[in-house]
């Protein structure tokens, strides 16, 4: 029994040394990034483009937060679930129809904890909308079109060089197109995605009610997060994706305590802070949790190291 407990504990930390594309032949791309330099600690064809899914979604929430805390957009305000939302959609496990009103607060939670498609489509409409009074329409000069010509305008300004959003839920065959980004650039969208608190806050719920009314009535539902690594080894968010072109897909954000180091009679904290991007995987939790593990191995070994960046490996 001893000597084969020594065995497994030799092979298991064997298995952490092995270059990650060998123990995790599965996923296509992925990245894994210190959330506050931007230094990639590993990667594997980051910079390929890949379909993403509903990783979309995250830009989605981040030119609606912009418009909230730039513009002074309202996410209280109601919007109406447009019938062009439930086209080519898919599944509508809320149940909304159309004409149902809803605070825009609201339809953020459902698109991000939930990965709903019509949330993130009448998200665009009305935001869309706003916007046009702000920039000039792109596009067919749609709404929608609009915000998702902001997307793409977010995309360029963080230097997501290899990325195109064509609309604002990630799915991949109702275009002519295709839509695509790279585990890199998203790893450089999530880094902004975090820093803001009200992003943050809703991609760490576990579960989130929210209501929305039908003519006079009032409606609940019980919003559950698709991201079931939510809360373990330090996971806080932040979300899933997948179609059949993209396969599995996942963006988990993590964090460990703050490590304090004294120098002299100096003291520093220095966070602690993942970001893990896997894109075209069979099995994104499995895989994912794997990633992430060998992900904190790699941090404390940089952290033991000295913490140094390299700029041609930093986002």
């Amino acid at each position: 029994m001893i000597i084969s407990r020594r065995f497994f504990i030799a092979l298991f930390s064997l298995a952490l040394c092995l270059p990650a594309d060998r123990a995790l032949q599965a996923a296509r791309a992925y990245a894994i990034v210190d959330a506050q330099t931007g230094f990639v600690l590993d990667q594997v064809d980051a910079k390929d483009k890949r379909q993403i899914g509903s990783l979309t979604k995250v830009a989605t929430a981040m030119v609606v937060i912009d418009w909230s805390e730039k513009r002074a957009g309202d996410l209280n305000q109601l919007a109406t679930i447009p019938p062009e939302a439930f086209v080519g959609t898919g599944e509508n496990l809320i149940g909304f129809q159309p004409g149902d009103r809803i605070t825009l607060r609201d339809l953020l939670y459902a698109a991000l904890v939930q990965s709903d498609n019509v949330a993130a489509y009448t998200l665009a409409a009305h935001v869309g909308t706003a916007l046009q009074s702000i920039v000039p329409p792109t596009g067919n000069g749609s709404p929608v079109a609009t915000f998702v010509g902001q997307m793409n305008v977010l995309a360029k300004s963080l230097r997501m060089e290899r990325t195109r959003f064509l609309n604002p839920h990630g799915i991949d065959n109702i275009e002519r197109s295709v839509p695509y980004s790279t585990a890199a650039d998203l790893a450089r969208l999530t880094r902004y995605a975090v820093n803001k608190a009200a992003f943050r806050f809703y991609v760490s719920q576990k579960e989130r009610q929210i209501s929305f009314s039908r003519g006079a009535q009032k409606k609940a539902y019980m919003l559950r997060n698709t991201n079931e690594l939510l809360g373990t080894n330090g996971v806080d968010g932040v979300k899933t994706g997948r179609t059949a072109r993209a396969g599995d897909c996942l963006i988990l954000s993590a964090h460990h305590e703050s490590q304090i180091q004294t120098d002299g009679g100096r003291t520093s904290v220095i966070p602690r802070h993942l970001i893990v991007v896997m894109l075209g995987s069979t099995n994104r939790f499995a895989e994912g949790a794997q990633l992430l593990e060998r992900g904190w191995q790699l941090h404390d070994q940089w952290m033991a190291g000295g913490r140094m960046v390299d700029p041609k490996k930093t986002l």
